[in-house]
């Protein structure tokens, strides 16, 4: 899986921007596509302290990510990157119309990238997978 990533880098900058692209949309992009009203926001499972579809997606993004690059040497860059992102585009939404800054959907998106983090630094120790 991790070689199918590597080679095909391109999946993970287009999800990147597609998430870029349904985080900067005034209202719920998902909303409209599947509902037909973008004030709807479609929940995959309810949200306890943080939120769950923030959870979620920087989850998936992290893994992807992680795998993308798992053997280059810029995990560094990144976790940076991964982070930033997770912080700018919630702040953004103190900008954009129709959406608003919680820090249920910030905190959401950091343990995200956190638990990614924190797994791919366990089975890199412990050697979870071998080559």
């Amino acid at each position: 899986m991790s070689k199918f990533f590597s080679t095909y880098k391109i999946i993970f900058y287009l999800i990147n921007i597609i998430l870029i692209i349904f985080y900067l949309y005034p209202g719920s992009l998902l909303g409209w596509i599947i509902y037909g009203n973008k004030s709807i926001q479609p929940q995959i499972t309810p949200n306890f302290i943080i939120s769950s579809n923030h959870f979620y997606v920087f989850m998936l993004i992290s893994i992807i990510g992680f795998l993308t690059f798992a053997n280059s040497k810029i995990n560094i860059l990144l976790i940076l990157y991964l982070i930033f992102l997770s912080i700018m585009l919630e702040i953004f939404h103190l900008l954009i119309p129709e959406r608003t800054f919680q820090w249920s959907d910030l905190f959401g998106n950091l343990l995200g990238v956190i638990v990614v983090i924190l797994l791919n630094n366990f089975i890199n120790k412990y050697g979870g997978f071998k080559k």
